[in-house]
C-alpha cells in the first residue's frame, strides 16, 4: 500500500511539474545580442526574386544592446570602411535605426536618410530587416542569424 501511495504521489508530482513548465509564459524574441548577416534578398511583386550570398570574404555584424546598435561590414573588394553606431527601437513588426556616427560613406548617406526604417521579421535565432518602398512594397532584405 505504501508503494502504491508513493507511486501515485510521484505521478501527480510529475504531471503537475509538466503542467507548470508548459504554462509558463514564453519570452518574446529579442534583438538584444550579436547577429551575423547570412545573405540578402531582392524582392519583386511581394516575393523573393534573388538571393545574394556572402562571397569573397564579405562579412557584416550587428550588435544590439540596451537601445543602441553598432554594425560593421568588411568586404575585401571594397576600399571603403563601413560601420555605424546609433540608437534603435523596434516593435513586433518594425525596426528603426538612427545613426549618431559612422564611417565617411555612412555619414554621407545619413545626410539624406535620418531614420532607417525596416519591416522586421524576428525569431529567437534569426531576423530579417526588410526595406519597403513608398508604396509599401518590399524591395530588399538583410537576413541575420544570432551568434551571441
Amino acid at each position: 500500500m505504501k508503494k502504491l501511495f508513493g507511486l501515485v504521489f510521484l505521478m501527480l508530482f510529475l504531471v503537475s511539474a509538466t503542467l507548470y513548465t508548459s504554462t509558463k509564459p514564453q519570452k518574446a524574441p529579442s534583438l538584444e545580442g550579436t547577429w551575423e548577416l547570412i545573405n540578402r534578398y531582392n524582392w519583386e511583386d511581394g516575393n523573393v526574386s534573388d538571393t545574394i550570398p556572402n562571397t569573397n570574404g564579405y562579412q557584416q555584424v550587428k550588435i544590439y544592446s540596451k537601445g543602441k546598435v553598432m554594425w560593421t561590414r568588411y568586404s575585401p573588394d571594397d576600399p571603403n570602411e563601413w560601420f555605424g553606431y546609433g540608437s534603435y527601437t523596434n516593435t513586433d513588426d518594425y525596426l528603426e535605426e538612427r545613426l549618431e556616427y559612422g564611417s565617411k560613406v555612412m555619414m554621407s548617406i545619413q545626410d539624406t536618410v535620418e531614420v532607417f526604417r525596416f519591416e522586421l521579421q524576428l525569431d529567437k535565432n534569426s531576423y530579417s530587416q526588410i526595406s519597403v518602398d513608398e508604396n509599401g512594397n518590399r524591395t530588399f532584405s538583410e537576413n541575420y542569424r544570432r551568434i551571441d
